[in-house]
């Protein structure tokens, strides 16, 4: 189990710093658009959705590594201050009733969409957008199962912290 969620884990962290690169591109991108706007009266449709796209792209893709972090956020009263296997319980619970579920009701919900729309190859409603919304609207079913893969990262480390097994300080937070 411990090799499963430290692979798991592995993989959250190299998408999660890659995908960040998402952000730099939104930046020079953003400012190219108002340079552009302002400047040379010039406006491109598609290039403003392919900002909207990495915007969401950025905030999808990355959940899982947020979740990894514990950067979500919480509703904290006692967790703080609880002891590592009380926090183990809260979040296994937190994983089984409530996190797992809804990935899975997120990806069994968005499939019938995300079917439609890459039969239709469904693109943007406006002229000169671009053609492939269909590859966006994926992207919550990939947000679904990395979400979904990392909770179940999150479970086996809270398993294994109730079993009385070391997790490293740098695999999580259990162990404050």
């Amino acid at each position: 189990m411990t090799a499963l969620y430290q692979f798991i884990d592995r993989f959250s962290e190299t998408l999660g710093k890659t995908i960040a690169w998402i952000a730099l591109v939104m930046v020079v991108l953003q400012f190219s658009l108002v340079v552009m706007r302002y400047l040379f009266g010039f406006s491109a449709v598609m290039l403003d959705e392919s900002l909207i796209y990495l915007h969401g792209c950025l905030f999808l893709f990355a959940a899982g590594y947020t979740l990894k972090h514990n950067g979500h956020v919480r509703v904290d009263l006692t967790y703080s201050t609880a002891p590592a296997r009380t926090k183990a319980l809260v979040n296994l619970l937190g994983t089984l009733f409530f996190l797992l579920p809804l990935s899975i009701f997120i990806w069994w919900s968005g499939m019938p969409f995300v079917e439609a729309s890459w039969q239709s190859m469904e693109g943007s409603q406006e002229t000169s957008g671009l053609p492939f919304l269909y590859l966006y609207k994926t992207a919550v079913l990939v947000f679904a199962a990395l979400l979904g893969i990392q909770a179940l990262a999150e479970a086996i480390k809270s398993i294994l912290v109730l079993r009385g097994e070391t997790v490293s300080a740098e695999d999580d937070s259990l162990v404050l």
